[in-house]
């Protein structure tokens, strides 16, 4: 048996993770699309597929008839939504919630480094787009040797930058900037997004800088690929842009990092793009496509952890 989910929210992200669920997805069940707008497509979507649509947010999903069966609740809404919607959803302990949003309330979590011991946790954050595509990469060179300091640098179209992403600009970046510490290992991270006007639109680049002590580079890049592979099981569009960049950075000749000092070792650049899979949004959001595929993954590995 299936197990049912609800997602909050109906716009762009909560309509093409419903799509993700209801199409392939052989552990979880679409119930209930919520959302505050009547009209938004996401919710006429839903209704046309034969799910439960509420439009008067998390309180009116409280009062439906299909609540009492849900164990698993995605928020695709808002840092500042989410906190009131976890105010409501955490009364329930048998529900569980996947955080879209860079509210960061639960344990950041990126499936491809830290899922397992964030299995049982009953709220967990998906970081943000930026963060779900980078701190693999982070985490990759950090497993061989010790990152001091992880900067990433997200550039999206700037089409596939709906209102909530434009609204939590200064949340993804302080999110991000803090999961490339909590979850990639570096001591100072930092996060920059770009919002590219090209036309046509380009799809999700990420390019990783990393700086750490000194060690064997073909014991780095194999690390890489290989957690590379590892996000491809549930991105398929995810892959390196070009090889892997080494640069010395001598005793003699260091950089200044803010909050770190004077640091010298080993520069390691790691560029990225991300295709969506196109199942509702064009494939040049990548950064979309990246959260909700890495959301419902999620989920799933909860349920069959869960089951088995």
């Amino acid at each position: 048996m299936k197990t049912k989910v609800a997602i909050i929210g109906s716009g762009n992200i909560g309509t093409d993770l419903m799509i993700k669920i209801a199409r392939f997805s052989k552990v979880l069940e679409m119930s209930v699309m919520v959302g505050v707008d009547p009209k938004s497509d996401g919710l006429a979507r839903a209704a046309r597929m034969g799910f439960a649509t509420c439009h008067t947010g998390v309180d009116g999903l409280l009062g439906m008839p299909e609540w009492e069966d849900i164990k698993i609740i995605f928020d695709a809404t808002s840092a500042g939504a989410h906190l009131y919607n976890w105010e409501k959803i955490k009364a329930f302990p048998d529900k569980r919630m996947i955080d879209l949003t860079p509210a960061a309330i639960g344990p950041f979590l990126v499936p491809a480094v830290n899922l397992l011991e964030n299995i049982n946790v009953a709220n967990v954050n998906m970081v943000t787009c930026g963060g779900q595509a980078t701190i693999p990469m982070v985490a990759a060179v950090n497993r061989v040797v010790k990152v001091h300091y992880g900067e990433i640098v997200a550039s999206i179209a700037s089409k596939s930058a709906g209102p909530g992403t434009r609204a939590n600009i200064d949340e993804f970046t302080e999110t991000t900037s803090h999961a490339i510490e909590k979850i990639g290992g570096a001591t100072k991270g930092k996060a920059i997004i770009v919002l590219n006007p090209a036309e046509p639109p380009v799809v999700m680049r990420d390019t990783v800088f990393t700086l750490s002590d000194q060690a064997d580079k073909e014991e780095i890049r194999a690390s890489i690929h290989t957690m590379v592979k590892e996000v491809q099981k549930y991105v398929p569009g995810y892959q390196l842009q070009q090889e892997i960049q080494f640069d010395d950075v001598p005793e003699n000749e260091p950089v200044f990092i803010e909050g770190l000092g004077w640091k010298h070792g080993l520069k390691t650049t790691i560029f990225l793009k991300v295709i969506g899979a196109a199942h509702y949004l064009p494939e040049y959001a990548g950064n979309l496509d990246i959260m909700t595929s890495a959301a419902r993954a999620t989920a799933e590995k909860m349920i069959e952890t869960t089951n088995a």
